[in-house]
Parts: C-alpha cells; structure tokens; sequence
C-alpha cells in the first residue's frame, strides 16, 4: 500500500501551485470610488462574466482584457433615474448619448408608462408617432421590457408603471373621479405591473389628464405599489407658485399609502418663487425626521423642458389632443386663452407664466415637416415672425404640428441648483431620451441636459466649482438611487455585484453640449461595462448591447 503522506505532498506539488483563472476583465491601478461615499483607493478591479469577482491588489492575476486605470476614476456605472428613452431606445439601442456619461441604467415612467395598454391607446400611439416609428408588439409594461432588451440596448432598463397611463386605460381623458369600479381595476393594473418588475408608481400631475387624479385617488394606487415594496414618484401638480402645497400632497401620499416617495426633478420654477428653497428643504426633512422617506432628483441646468401644453390650462386639453386642437381653433376658446394663458393664478402650473421673457421659451421638437425650420427658435422670435402674439402663436403651432411642441423653458437660478446638488437625498436625472447626432434623431433638437447631464456635474460642479467632493457624486449617482429603488446587486463597486462599470478621467469630463448646439457628447469617460460587458472603449461605442431588464422589489415571474 503506498503511502499516504508522499500521495499528498504530490496533490500539492500538482494542484497547490497551478495559475489562477485569469479574469475576463482585470482593471489595475484605477482611484476606485465604491459609490458608498468612503474615500478613494488605487487599486484593482477584477471582472469574471457578468460579476466584480474581486476588488483589492491583483498584481500576481492576468486578464483576458487588461486595462491601466492610471489617472482614471473607477465607479459604478451611473442610474439616470428620469429617463425618456422608451422610444429612442428603440430607434438606436446603443444609447449613446448617456453611455458616453458612464450611464448604465435608465429609469422610466414620469407619469407615462409604455404598459400597460389598451388598443385604443396602442392605436393612439400610432398616429402620435413622430421622427422615430415603431410597430407595437406588446400590452404589458414586463412586455416592454422584454421586448426592447430583446431587440438589443446597451445600459439596462427600468420603469415605473405611469398614474396617467392608468388613468387613459381605464377612465380616458375625461376630467372626473373614476368610479369605485375603475378604481378598482386600476389598483389591479398596478399589482400586475408590480409583480412584473415595475419600480412604483410614478406621476406627473401638472398635465392633463393626470391633473384630474384626486390626492385620494393616488394613495390607492400607491397603497398597491406599497404593498410589493415600490416607491411613489411624481412630477410635483406644482413647481411654482403652489409648490409648497404640491409638496405636502406628496408628503400626504406618502404618509397615509405607507410608502417612500421621491421628487422628479425638485425646483423652483419663476423667478418670485426661488426664495421657497428653504422651506421646501425644511418641509423634506420635517418628513424625514418624522419617519417618512421622501427624497428627490435633479438635472443640472437652469432651464427645463417639456412642451407647449404646459403653458395651457388643463380645462382646453380634456378629452386629448384631438379635442384640445379643436376648440384651440374656436373663437371664443382662444379669447378665453389670450387672457387665461398670461394671467397669474393658482389654478393650474403655467410655465408660460413662469418665464421672465418670451425669449425665454426655445422651441425644440415638431413633428410636422414644414414646421422644423422653426426648430431653435424662440416664442418671441416664431410670434414676431408671424406677426402674431406669443400666446397665440402657440395655440396656432399646437394646432400645425399635430403634437404639443417639444419646449426648453429658462424657470430656475444657478444658486439653487447649487444648493440642491448638497441635498444629502438628491440623486440625478435627465429627463431626456439618449440619443446621437445623426440618423433620426437630427430632425428635431433636444435640451443639451440629454448629453450632459451626468458629466456637467462631473465636470463644472465637482471639480471646477467644487460644490461637493467627487465621493459624494458618485454615492449620489449609484448607491442613493439604487437603495431607493431598492434594486439589487447594482450601483456599487462590491464583489458578487453586477459589474456596471465606469472608468473616466476626473480632469477631463465636461458637458460639451450647449441651448445652441445640444447634439454634442460629453468628454472625459473612457470606458464603461454593462453586466461586464465593454460598452464603450478609449471613448468609443463598441456597439455592444448587453442591457438587461432591472425589476423592482415586487417582481414575481410566472
């Protein structure tokens, strides 16, 4: 019988000693900043399939890809936690103009979700299409998801079911409480939606026909949402003059739905309404202090965008666009609109109202061909060109273009942006589709937050104005919104999370794009992995698409 000892001093000899797997991706030498605020560190990052497989010094381990991070930052691929690129995604899933920031997840579901829907609705959707077309092959928000990572995008992809598409599922655009029956259908659509990933709930209560939704009526619903772990989010029923009261409906909603609520894109729109700041922040953090959690989002400019709607009452827009083109072609409407449209009030959330001048409104996207010269151009410019008033002259180009005018709106002051930035609950969004300057999408323009959002932070607010350290961007940027959310294993630097990965070098990121020219990509990122996989290289677009649908905490497969 051999020996046992000289057996096992050979297993040793023979296995003890063989090379470790290489990595498939091993990153050296990179200041890496983990997303949970702590301060930076070199060192390594080693990636293995769709996983950070290890974190620390790796100068024995190879790689399969190697990359010198020396001089770069290495963080967790960023959330954009207001996306518009339900569409563009579509048209061009390499979602350029946000990876080129080191976005890696796109949020969805401002109010308008793409499920679920109705045929109505699906036809609707049809004859609203614009520059980018589309066939609609699904019903179900889960549907959409799976059918556009099936079709191939590059960051992944979440939503929020939208408070509106329920409502024009169930009650139309009628302005009127929908019956305990509707109610009680739409609370079913929001289990459905929940259990098929949705994040929450998500409103937009400035425009029509979500401004018909009582305060009542989105407590149900968030009490579903509540009940599989989402959140409530909404686009405030006021920015400006009843901000405050706005502010206490979501408080409301979320106090008595027993739900975690969040702020799109928190401002002080008008200029008589910048000095709230301080009572909206005291307003946040008396909630929080009580228990509640209530937190916000932001873009980084001054200026929002939306459309022409928004300058328009919601009475003229009951019934949708068909009905609300008509009577804007009736006399007596438009004479009630020549004095509603510039006159102050609580009512309704007029933006027109809240520009200092009709300069101040930059028209971005038409639909109609022979309106898209006008692209660019300002309220002022398009009415003195006409020879007509500013008012009217959106009345007539709503009615022109078959849509409700792609607007920028210059509502909000540089100081309190750079207030907001320190909010210790402030994460990011666009609030923009992802796009590229070519194809399609250069028949219309955009707000330049669509390809410098992320890096205008990065660049102007971090390390040019030092408004707040880089640590606590990135926290803000990746782990915030990714514990809000409550998503798991993304939106840090851990080892057995995904590997969202973005490396970018903190002296050179900046937003290039401008109001004049938006259609210009941001600078400064280097390299970004999805799942692991390399989306962007030396700055480039590889074009890879390894998105995946991100589900929220209720999420129950069949």
């Amino acid at each position: 019988m051999r020996p046992l000892l000289p057996l096992f001093a050979t297993f040793i000899l023979v296995y003890g000693c063989t090379t470790p797997e290489p990595y498939d991706v091993l990153i050296r030498n990179g200041q890496v900043v983990d997303g949970s605020g702590s301060p930076a560190i070199t060192t390594d990052v080693g990636i293995r399939g769709d996983t950070i497989a290890a974190i620390g010094a790796l100068s024995e381990a190879k790689g399969k890809i190697e990359i010198d991070a020396t001089g770069l930052v290495v963080a967790p691929g960023f959330i954009n936690m207001l996306s518009w690129a339900t569409e563009s995604l579509i048209e061009d899933g390499r979602s350029q103009s946000d990876i080129r920031q080191g976005v890696t997840l796109e949020v969805f579901g401002e109010g308008t979700s793409m499920g679920p829907l109705s045929e109505q609705m699906k036809a609707d959707m049809l004859r609203q299409q614009g520059d980018v077309t589309f066939p609609i092959s699904w019903t179900s928000l889960g549907e959409y998801l799976d059918f556009i990572v099936k079709k191939g995008v590059s960051p992944n992809v979440a939503s929020f079911v939208g408070a509106t598409t329920l409502r024009i599922h169930t009650v139309g655009f009628e302005n009127r409480a929908p019956t305990v029956e509707e109610l009680d259908f739409m609370k079913v659509l929001v289990g459905q939606a929940m259990e098929e990933g949705a994040l929450g709930i998500g409103s937009s209560l400035i425009y029509a026909p979500a401004f018909y939704s009582t305060t009542e009526e989105l407590i149900e619903l968030s009490k579903v949402a509540a009940s599989y772990g989402g959140m409530y989010i909404s686009h405030l029923r006021s920015e400006g003059n009843q901000l405050l009261e706005s502010l206490d409906e979501l408080i409301r909603i979320a106090e008595e739905a027993g739900i975690r609520a969040e702020v799109y894109h928190l401002k002080m729109a008008g200029k008589e309404n910048w000095d709230k700041f301080d009572v909206v922040v005291n307003t946040i953090d008396s909630a929080r202090a009580a228990g509640l959690t209530v937190t916000a989002n932001m873009y980084t400019y001054t200026a929002g965008s939306t459309g022409l709607d928004a300058s328009m009452p919601p009475w003229v827009q009951e019934g949708g666009y068909e009905q609300w083109a008509e009577r804007l072609q009736d006399p007596i409407v438009r004479k009630r609109l020549l004095k509603e449209m510039v006159t102050p009030t609580t009512e309704w959330e007029s933006l027109l109202m809240g520009v200092e001048t009709y300069e101040d409104i930059l028209l971005i996207g038409f639909k109609n061909d022979s309106l898209k010269y006008l692209t660019g151009k300002s309220l002022a410019e398009v009415a003195e060109m006409r020879k007509t008033s500013p008012v009217e002259t959106a009345m007539d180009l709503v009615v022109q273009d078959g849509s409700r005018v792609g607007a920028v709106y210059f509502l909000m002051s540089e100081e309190n942006v750079k207030k907001q930035l320190r909010l210790p609950y402030m994460s990011f969004g666009s609030d923009a589709r992802s796009l590229a300057p070519e194809g399609v999408f250069l028949k219309s323009s955009t707000h330049p937050r669509a390809f410098g959002n992320f890096a205008r932070l990065l660049g102007k607010y971090v390390r040019d104005e030092n408004v707040i350290p880089l640590e606590e961007a990135i926290y803000k940027l990746t782990s915030l919104p990714a514990t809000n959310l409550r998503i798991k294993k993304r939106g840090a630097l851990k080892e057995g999370f995904f590997a969202d990965v973005v490396l970018f070098d903190p002296g050179e990121i900046q937003d290039r794009a401008t109001y004049e020219d938006p259609m210009r990509y941001a600078t400064g990122v280097m390299h970004v992995f999805v799942n692991g996989t390399q989306v962007l290289k030396d700055g480039q677009h590889t074009g890879a698409l390894p998105g995946r649908v991100v589900r929220g905490p209720g999420y129950h497969p069949n």
